[in-house]
C-alpha cells in the first residue's frame, strides 16, 4: 500500500461503519436533487416572466407568471422523468451492445447475483454480458422488479470471486437505493433546463427587438432586465445544472461502494477489484458515451486510459479511484 493511499486511509475516523459512509453520502445526494429542482423551477420561472414581458404585462401580474412558470417547469420535469422510466433501461443496454444470458451459460455468475439479490432482499435481476475486453459494469432498470446488470467479459474473466462479488454488491446497491431512477431524473432536468435555457434566450431576444421598434412599455430598462436574465441563465444554468449532475454521479458512487459493502461484508473484495480497474491497460468501453459514463463503476471513456481513473475535478463523472479505495479500506482497520 503506498503512502498516498495510507493518508487517505488514516483521515477518516477510527469508528466509522459502512452505516456512516450510507448517512452521509445520501444527505448529500439528497441536497444536490433539491437544487437541481430549485434550479429547473427558476428557470421556468424566469421564462415566464421573459413571455409577461413580451405580452405586455403589468409589472404587478409577473409576480403570478413566474410561479405559474415555475410549476409548469415541475410538472414537465415529472412527465418527462415518467416517460424516461419506461423506454430508458432498454435503450442503455441496447446502445451498450448488452447481451441477456441465462443460467446455464456462466452458473458460477448468476450464483454470485442470487446471493447478493437474496442479501439486498430484491428480486433476481436480470443479467447482461457486454463482448469487451475492457473491466467495468453497470445497473440500469426504474425499480428493483424491473432491474438488470451488465458487465463486459473483459471483467468477467478477470476478477476473482470475492472482486466479482464485490462489483456485483456495488451494483445491486445501485438498484437498491433507486440509484438508476434517480440518475435519469437528473438526466432529464439537465436536458430540460438546457433546452429551457435556449428557448429563453430567443424569447427575449425577440422581446428585446419588439420593445426598441415599438417604444412600448417594454422596451428600455426592463428589455435590458429580462436580456441579462436571458444571457445568465443561458450560460451559467446549464453549466450548473451538468456540474450538479456529476456531483450527484460521485456522490451515488461512493454511496453504492458502501451499499456493496452492507451486502458482502467484505471491503476489501470490492477494494481490490477497483484497484484492478485503475491499473487496467485497455479502459475503454467501446459502446459507452458521454450520456451512459456515469453508470458505470469507473469512467468508461478514452481520457480516463492516461489519468488512470484518478482524474478529481467538478466535471468528473466518478470519484478518483484512489479516494473510493480509502474509504473502503478504512473500515477494515
Amino acid at each position: 500500500m503506498n503512502g498516498s493511499l495510507q493518508e487517505k486511509i488514516s483521515a477518516y475516523p477510527g469508528s466509522l461503519t459502512y452505516l456512516d459512509l450510507i448517512r452521509r453520502n445520501r444527505r448529500d445526494s439528497a441536497m444536490i436533487m433539491i437544487v437541481m429542482i430549485l434550479l429547473g423551477m427558476c428557470v421556468g420561472g424566469a421564462i415566464a416572466a421573459s413571455l409577461a414581458f413580451y405580452s405586455g404585462l403589468d409589472p404587478g401580474e409577473l409576480l403570478g407568471s413566474v410561479m405559474l412558470g415555475a410549476l409548469a417547469a415541475l410538472l414537465a420535469g415529472s412527465l418527462a422523468t415518467a416517460w424516461s422510466w419506461f423506454g430508458g433501461a432498454s435503450a442503455i443496454l441496447s446502445m451498450s451492445g448488452a447481451r441477456p444470458i441465462e443460467k446455464s451459460q456462466d452458473p458460477e455468475l448468476f450464483n454470485v447475483v442470487e446471493e447478493i439479490a437474496i442479501a439486498a432482499g430484491l428480486p433476481m435481476p436480470r443479467v447482461y454480458l457486454i463482448d469487451d475486453s475492457a473491466m467495468n459494469a453497470f445497473a440500469t432498470g426504474r425499480d428493483p422488479e424491473h432491474a438488470a446488470v451488465a458487465i463486459t467479459t473483459g471483467l468477467r474473466q478477470r476478477l476473482t470471486r470475492d472482486e466479482l462479488q464485490g462489483v456485483l454488491a456495488h451494483e445491486v446497491a445501485h438498484v437498491r437505493h433507486f440509484d438508476i431512477r434517480f440518475g435519469m431524473l437528473m438526466a432529464t432536468m439537465v436536458g430540460l433546463i438546457v433546452f429551457a435555457c435556449d428557448a429563453f434566450w430567443r424569447i427575449a431576444f425577440r422581446t428585446g427587438r419588439i420593445g426598441r421598434r415599438s417604444g412600448g412599455k417594454n422596451g428600455g430598462a426592463a428589455v435590458l432586465v429580462v436580456i441579462v436574465i436571458a444571457l445568465v441563465l443561458a450560460i451559467i444554468a446549464p453549466l450548473f445544472a451538468r456540474l450538479l449532475q456529476l456531483a450527484y454521479s460521485r456522490r451515488r458512487e461512493y454511496l453504492a461502494d458502501a451499499g456493496g459493502v452492507e451486502l458482502t461484508r467484505n471491503p476489501e473484495g470490492l477494494a481490490s477489484a477497483l484497484g484492478k480497474l485503475a491499473g487496467d491497460t485497455d479502459p475503454l468501453v467501446d459502446t459507452a458515451n458521454r450520456g451512459t459514463a456515469h453508470l458505470f463503476i469507473v469512467n468508461p471513456l478514452e481520457r480516463m486510459r492516461a489519468s488512470g481513473q484518478s482524474l478529481n475535478t467538478m466535471f468528473s463523472s466518478h470519484p478518483p479511484i484512489q479516494d473510493r479505495i480509502a474509504r473502503l479500506l478504512a473500515l477494515v482497520r
